[in-house]
């Protein structure tokens, strides 16, 4: 197998920033990024500080955009790549947009977004419409770091493993809910799953831009192809268990006028559902990703569902 871990991500410091202001807020991931004002008309060389940033940092911040809307929101995603649909199966505004509904369902549970389609999403930009008075907050985990922290005997087995992905698991069902489920998010679940995607993934795969081994699962993980349910199961949550761990995750507490960008080739995220029933709103736009390649050069095969009204594949 060969071993690419000591990759390292593109060296810049905060002194190598001329357009944007950097500023760290983990140790292995997270920054926030000012001199940015999310529109179409960003100057391309802040452009290209920022997704530098966000390569090395996985996921950045940009606060005070109260300003922006929708459609400024579209314009700024796109001068990152190609902007998708907004899911493979919910509808969302019909052209790039995902509410993130808090009335609609919690994304509680750890995942990196739509892995169950082949041309996983490269960047996801979300920015805060309606907040609750507290609570609320989400979680990012490097899973890049994750999978240079195994142990060696570990990078050995799941360079040679795969996964499959499905949409068919519904994580929103996975939260106890006393008294039934509410209409809106039923409707939801049902919208989630009008579709079946199932795609077969390289569980390391190698990130496009920097070269280094990413450990792919999350959520939407049904089972390591070859291995039963049980060994599965105890598998994945090992796996699990080393990407979520606290020292590889960065929690934002979110405030009116933030945009969260990340690098979703490079993590997982957890939004925490600890605001009761008050109303939670963001929305969603991703850039076109490629199709994931492993370790040893192993491609990601579909298996069932097609994606190709949902996102090009990246070049």
């Amino acid at each position: 197998m060969t071993q690419l871990h000591d990759h390292e991500t593109p060296a810049v410091t905060g002194d190598s920033y001329r357009h944007i202001d950097v500023t760290r807020v983990g140790g292995v991931i997270g920054a926030v990024v000012g001199g940015i004002r999310v529109g179409g008309d960003v100057d391309a060389a802040a452009v290209a500080e920022l997704r530098t940033a966000l390569l090395r940092h996985r996921v950045v911040f940009l606060r005070d955009q109260r300003h922006a809307t929708d459609a400024d929101q579209h314009a700024f995603t796109a001068l990152l790549g190609t902007v998708t649909k907004p899911h493979p199966t919910v509808t969302g505004d019909g052209e790039a947009v995902l509410p993130i509904d808090s009335q609609r369902g919690k994304a509680n549970s750890w995942h990196t977004d739509v892995t169950f389609v082949d041309r996983i999403p490269a960047i996801s930009v979300l920015r805060a419409v309606t907040l609750p008075p507290y609570g609320g907050s989400t979680v990012w985990a490097n899973t890049v770091e994750a999978y240079r922290r195994l142990h060696p005997g570990l990078q050995a087995l799941v360079g040679r493993l795969r996964a499959v992905h499905s949409n068919l698991y519904d994580y929103a069902a996975q939260t106890p809910t006393i008294g039934g489920v509410d209409v809106r998010e039923q409707e939801y679940r049902d919208q989630f799953r009008s579709s079946e995607f199932e795609t077969e993934h390289p569980v390391v795969r190698i990130h496009p831009e920097t070269g280094e081994p990413s450990l792919l699962l999350g959520h939407f993980v049904r089972s390591f192809t070859g291995l039963s349910r049980t060994d599965s199961d105890d598998l994945f949550a090992l796996l699990q268990r080393h990407v979520t761990r606290l020292e590889n995750t960065v929690r934002w507490n979110w405030r009116d006028g933030d945009i969260a960008i990340w690098d979703n080739r490079a993590t997982q995220h957890y939004a925490v559902a600890d605001y009761d029933d008050l109303p939670r709103r963001l929305h969603r736009i991703t850039v076109a990703g490629d199709v994931p390649i492993g370790i040893n050069g192993d491609t990601s095969v579909v298996r069932k569902g097609d994606a190709g009204a949902f996102s090009p594949v990246a070049a």
